[in-house]
């Protein structure tokens, strides 16, 4: 081969530097590819305490773990020569549109994570047309929440505490804002033990010790955020002050049953969703009940570690209520392919909560709305690629669920049966 040397106006064209970004928070959401990036970024800029309090779980954490490795362990199975190029990732939920299969789930504390909360969450899921749920432990009134995002759909998450009026006033207050959809939560009636929490001393308001300091010197935009807004503190509730486990223990209570969850029925007029099941029976159990829609969640492993898998569970339940009661899923996703398989599964719908304090921490307002890109890039991408257009067109064909752990026994003796069977 003849060779040559370059032309200074070829060498040139071939070697076209890419403009600076002199915008710090630009560059670095634009950097960020993946959830898993946003979290990097998140642990960078986020005092340890505030940070494990979204990154932990309870105990060993062994739900958080399983429920992630459940969806990294998914197989897909495309359609070839079938073409998909432009898809549609709309859906209908809950008597509403949501531009995508996901919305926000409930977080509490949130204004500790990043001092814009609450306000930029249900801001970022108003502008890209998905719904926003509010915590019962949120740090944004529901009245504010609904001025942040007055167009779009808000949500709301009860925990039915000891004292009942408390509830039933939030209750009715999420009503007259016009939220459409209750999120009544079962999975806490005492709180789970978060060891990372307990070790960081995470406590609202934060208390100070000599690592505390140490770990906000290389993070001082935190601390200024922090002490330059309003006080933190809960929007709902007055008490205000202890641990995370103290504050919970307070507020929850035990002993909530069906009865509970009839006079929140009786008195809400739109949608009613349980969020917490964790098993076949109580998902047809609630549907017995009339409600409208069920989570399957294990409160994101911070509750009782080595909970099921919620997306283990996903085929039984749609199975057995899927035809009478709006199925969703949440715990472990951090991929927009995890819901892409949630939905093939049979989910009508997911909710993200680390995910979206991910983002949160990473820049505020513009790191959320990067979250929502990712996964709305990731969800596309996805679908285009399994040949599929639209939500409705993805089948249970297109996964296989690949299991690391196999039961071997039950409470039922029908694994131990099965084995014997196929002994023989």
């Amino acid at each position: 081969m003849k060779r040559q040397l370059p032309k200074p106006s070829e060498l040139f064209e071939l070697m076209q530097f890419k403009k600076p970004d002199l915008n710090g928070k630009r560059r670095r959401l634009d950097g960020a590819l993946t959830i898993q990036d946003l979290a990097r970024i998140a642990k960078r800029r986020t005092p340890k305490a505030a940070f494990d309090y979204t990154d932990g779980a309870a105990e060993g954490e062994l739900s958080l773990h399983r429920a992630r490795q459940a969806f990294e362990d998914v197989e897909f199975h495309p359609d070839i020569l079938k073409p998909a190029e432009h898809v549609d990732t709309g859906t209908e939920i809950l008597g509403g549109r949501s531009a995508m299969p996901f919305g926000i789930a409930p977080t509490g504390f949130t204004r500790l994570m990043q001092t814009e909360g609450e306000i930029a969450g249900a801001g970022a899921a108003g502008a890209a047309g998905i719904p926003f749920t509010l915590s019962t432990l949120g740090t944004t009134s529901i009245e504010d929440v609904k001025a942040a995002n007055p167009a779009g759909r808000n949500w709301f998450q009860l925990y039915v505490m000891r004292e009942r009026e408390i509830s039933y006033g939030l209750v009715e207050r999420a009503a007259a804002a016009g939220f459409d959809t209750l999120m009544f939560t079962v999975d806490t009636p005492i709180a789970g033990a978060r060891l990372r929490d307990k070790r960081n001393g995470f406590s609202i308001p934060p208390q100070l010790s000599l690592g505390t300091v140490l770990n906000a010197i290389p993070r001082p935009w935190w601390w200024i955020d922090f002490l330059t807004t309003p006080k933190l503190e809960f929007a709902s509730l007055s008490t205000t002050g202890g641990t995370v486990g103290d504050l919970l223990n307070a507020a929850m209570d035990p002993t909530i049953s069906t009865e509970d969850l009839a006079v929140i029925r009786e008195m809400w007029p739109g949608k009613l969703v349980v969020k917490g099941v964790q098993n076949v029976p109580d998902a047809a159990r609630l549907v017995d009940l009339g409600v409208d829609g069920i989570v399957l969640s294990n409160h994101g492993g911070r509750q009782l570690d080595r909970a099921p898998v919620p997306f283990h569970l996903l085929p039984q339940v749609v199975r057995e209520v899927g035809r009478d009661a709006t199925v969703m899923i949440d715990t472990g996703i951090m991929n927009g392919a995890d819901i892409v398989a949630s939905v093939a599964l049979g989910a009508k719908f997911t909710l993200v909560g680390r995910a979206y304090l991910y983002g949160l921490m990473a820049g505020g307002r513009a790191g959320v709305d990067r979250m929502i890109a990712i996964l709305r890039s990731e969800i596309e991408r996805t679908m285009t690629l399994l040949g599929v257009a639209s939500l409705a067109e993805l089948e249970p064909r297109h996964v296989t669920q690949l299991r690391r752990l196999t039961p071997v026994a039950d409470g039922s003796g029908a694994a131990r049966a099965a084995l014997a069977a196929g002994e023989a």
